[in-house]
This record gives structure tokens, sequence and C-alpha cells, in this order.
């Protein structure tokens, strides 16, 4: 296993679930992938994310309540919402005590995988993710090679199916960017070799997917970490009239036009076409 491999597995493994033909409701394209951030906290502070600064993305220890849960799945199957979860976002989602409660609701609706550093994982959570309604668990090994082998016998121990949990090598080497696409996180951090912003290059990010924070304010994409420019709050609102909101349609709109004239999108320097090619076509047919 190498970074450059566990980069380009990640994006291949995304492929069936962000290009696939979008759903529509009310001739409106649905987005197919939700990320959700359920606490505001993590126990690390890597060199590369924003929560490495404390005037930047502090941990509040805030975390999202099961009545927020509740709350958007009733929305979600009101517009037959049948996309993919990833729970990650601005924290460690581990950290939150009901997290199971939180996995089996969201999996009633739709496809719910883990982004973790692994840190709070023994055999026994392993059983229980496992047992839970999880589709997968993916763990970023940040330290060493030796986190191979510690997850590797933690996997073996606990005789769930190895296919359950994607380990990704994104230990520290200069060469590799941690096997991430580094990006400035909409301008919050500057590490690594950044690539430069272009701001007339098209963005398809808020045409398939956003990002719930923990107490449902809704962002264009998993990028914004200043989290200054909320689209609309999902305990206020109804999602779908978040989703398809005049501030929303104004982004993407300029967005599918090479524009990246606005907060946060003018800082931002990830290159936002990886994925989302047929949800971009449907909305800039919407747009017009």
């Amino acid at each position: 296993m190498n970074s450059k491999s566990t980069r380009m597995d990640n994006i291949k493994r995304k492929v069936p679930i962000l290009d696939r033909d979008p759903e529509f409701y009310k001739n409106i394209p649905l987005p197919s992938w939700i990320e959700i951030s359920i606490v505001d906290a993590c126990n690390r502070t890597c060199s590369f994310c924003p929560k490495s600064d404390d005037n930047i993305a502090p941990n509040t220890y805030q975390k999202m309540e099961m009545s927020l849960i509740k709350k958007l799945c009733k929305d979600l199957i009101k517009i037959n919402f049948t996309g993919s979860f990833c729970l990650s976002g601005y924290g460690e989602p581990t950290l939150h005590k009901n997290i199971i409660n939180i996995i089996d609701e969201l999996s009633s609706i739709g496809y719910v995988e883990i982004v973790t550093n692994g840190d709070t994982l023994n055999v026994q959570s392993l059983i229980k993710f496992y047992q839970s309604k999880l589709s997968k668990l993916l763990i970023s090994l940040y330290d060493d090679e030796h986190q191979l082998e510690k997850f590797n016998n933690m996997i073996k121990e606990s005789g769930i199916s190895s296919d359950f949990v994607i380990l990704r090598n994104t230990w520290y080497n200069e060469n590799d960017d941690f096997g991430l696409l580094l990006t400035n996180r909409s301008g919050t951090i500057d590490y690594g070799q950044q690539p430069k912003i272009n701001k007339n290059k098209a963005c398809y990010y808020p045409s398939y997917t956003l990002l719930i924070d923990w107490n449902g304010n809704i962002f264009l994409c998993p990028h914004d970490w200043h989290r200054k420019i909320s689209m609309g709050n999902v305990m206020q609102k109804d999602f779908f009239e978040v989703w398809n909101s005049s501030l929303f349609n104004k982004y993407r709109r300029n967005l599918l036009c090479g524009k990246r004239n606005a907060k946060p999108c003018s800082d931002c320097n990830a290159s936002g076409t990886v994925h989302g090619f047929k949800h971009s076509k449907a909305w800039t047919k919407c747009l017009k």
C-alpha cells in the first residue's frame, strides 16, 4: 500500500456514488452525498487540517442531537432521497457517544460510512460498528506503517469481515502529501505544496453534495471551514427548501460558469471537478 494508490482507490470507490445519474424531486437534481459533522471536536491537531489552529477551528465539543437527525431523515424521506451519508466533517465522529443510533437512523435511508483517525477504536468498538447498520468504516492512518499491523490485528481479532474496513495510508511523506488531495480548506490552512487558486475554474461540489454541521447549519461543501455563510438550517427549514434556495442556486450558477468570485469559494483552491459531472450538467439545465 502507498499513499498515491490509496488516494486513487478512494476516488474510484466514490465513482458509483458520486458520479451516478442524479435523481430528481420536482425536476430538481438531488444530492448524492451528504456529509455530516456530528461533533465539533477532534483529539488530533494534524498540520494539514484547520483543527491545528485554535484561532480558526477550536474544539467547541458541541454535538449533534438525535432530534436533528430524525428531522433530517423525515425531510429526506419526503423527497425520496436514496443517496449516501458520510460522518466526518469538522471533527472526529467516533467521539460522539450516540454514534451507533445516528448510524442506524441514517441507514434507513441510504449508505452510511465513517471517516475516522481510528484512535478511539478497539476490538469491542469494531464489533459494535460491524453489528450496526454502518456500510463502511474508513480509518486514516496518520502515524506510521506500524498502524497497518495494529489495525489488521484488531480486525482479525474482532472476527469482522475485512471488506468492512478500509485502511488509508496517510502517514507523513513529503512526496505523497499524506496520501490526501491537500487543499487550503477555503483559505484556512496553508501546508505543503498547495495548488494555486484558479478563480475561473468551475466547481461541481454544490451540484451533488453539501455539509450539515452539528447544529443543523448547511454549508456549500466540506471545504468550507470558515463556516460564515450558511445556506440555511435543517431545523428551521425543510431540507429541500434549503437545497433549492436562491442563495444555494446563486453559488451553483456562478461555480458552474467558472466564477469563484464570492467567499468562501474565492479563497478555495480545491479542484471541484473530480466528481459530480452528471449532476453539474443537470443543474446547468435547471438554472438556465
